[in-house]
């Protein structure tokens, strides 16, 4: 028995030795990887015809999910929560392949290194040496290479603008400028999550949930979050979740007739709001009394994924709102199924959000300070997730 104890904890140790061994390597043409990523963005925007001129900042962040948040710019590595400098070098050139979330940098005394994320954890290589694990990120993500799809390489990038902002368990829309998550954004988020084997990284967040507004606005509670809770809990628990009674009994306040009104973005949704709490209602398999009111309602669009034909055509998103706020412009697209989104200029971020009213800019000067001045946050994760799932439909 002593023998067969003693071989098992033997296997146990030969495969966590073999599990640690697979070790990545240097990436041999990351040029060659970027120019493909190019030609695959090139037919994007020919595609999708329209772009928003951003900041070339050429920086690349790591730390996608629950991973120590790193910014590489200008030959440093910094704790983007800090400021710390984490790693410097002296660079004569870097290559940045979004993709295959990679930074090739050729150093003034010619060495080669690259820092790299993959599903373990981020790494930093160098020839002849041991590939080495930074510490505070070794965690374990799915990262489909979606070879696949027509715009996988894309669909790779706008994955990790979704993953990076992914903190602490909480999904938040810009982790830089949101210290709260929003339930819209993390409802679109999930989706993205769901499809790629993710959803871990924020079941604890929402198993924790016991509030059905998110209360980004004081004293003003949306009314389409309680449908968005709902959905949110129905991806990793039931209907005995703690939070879906007291979202039930918060509808009530938001009651006409057969359907539910309030504010949402200080305004008025009465079809959005129905159709989130509908959908959140049948994710459950809970009644679903409610019916969706037949009128003009800005938002319909926003949710493309269920009842689109209950729908009253009217004014769309206007140039300004979509440029500041793109994720509106993707989902009108899902929906409608058009091509006004628009598309960033830049290799890297692809999506922002601009001008938002409860967004702390401020958070933004560990990347740029001019940012702060443009009240401009990228990358976005509502944003990213409507291209992603628009692109991933195709």
């Amino acid at each position: 028995m002593l023998v067969k104890i003693a071989l098992f904890f033997l296997l146990l140790s030969f495969t966590a030795f073999a599990q640690k061994a697979v070790l990545p390597s240097l990436h041999t043409n990351p040029m060659g990887a970027l120019d493909s990523y190019r030609q695959q963005l090139a037919l994007l925007r020919q595609v999708h015809p329209n772009h928003r001129e951003l900041p070339n900042l050429k920086f690349f962040l790591f730390g996608m999910g629950d991973r120590l948040k790193l910014i590489y710019r200008n030959g440093r590595l910094l704790n983007a929560l800090t400021g710390n400098i984490e790693e410097q070098w002296n660079v004569k050139q870097e290559i940045i392949v979004p993709p295959a979330y990679l930074v090739h940098l050729i150093l003034t005394d010619g060495q080669t290194i690259q820092i790299l994320e993959d599903e373990t954890g981020v790494w930093l290589l160098q020839s002849n040496k041991r590939p080495r694990l930074l510490p505070g990120t070794r965690s374990r993500l799915s990262l489909p290479g979606f070879t696949n799809k027509r715009f996988g390489s894309v669909l790779r990038v706008l994955h990790q603008e979704v993953l990076m902002n992914v903190i602490h368990s909480r999904p938040v829309p810009n982790f830089l400028v949101y210290q709260k998550p929003r339930y819209r954004d993390a409802a679109l988020m999930a989706m993205v999550l769901r499809q790629t084997n993710n959803l871990h990284l924020i079941h604890d967040w929402i198993m924790a949930i016991r509030d059905p507004f998110d209360r980004n606005k004081p004293g003003i509670p949306d009314a389409d979050n309680p449908g968005e809770v709902l959905f949110l809990v129905s991806l990793v628990s039931d209907k005995t979740h703690p939070v879906v009674q007291m979202a039930l009994d918060s509808v009530k306040r938001f009651e006409k007739e057969d359907y539910i009104a309030g504010k949402s973005d200080d305004a008025e949704h009465p079809v959005y709001q129905t159709k989130w709490l509908k959908y959140g209602l049948t994710s459950l398999n809970l009644p679903d009394p409610y019916r969706i009111p037949r009128q003009y309602d800005s938002y319909s669009s926003l949710v493309w994924w269920a009842y689109t034909h209950d729908n009253v055509a009217g004014k769309r998103f206007g140039e300004n709102t979509a440029a500041n706020y793109p994720y509106l412009g993707w989902a009108d697209d899902h929906f409608y199924g058009e091509k006004h989104g628009l598309i960033s200029s830049l290799d890297y971020p692809l999506s922002w959000e601009q001008q938002a009213s409860n967004a702390h800019y401020p958070g933004l000067t560990v990347l740029d300070k001019d940012l702060v001045k443009q009240k401009l946050a990228f990358p976005h994760a509502w944003h990213a997730a409507e291209q992603f799932l628009l692109l991933a439909d195709q």
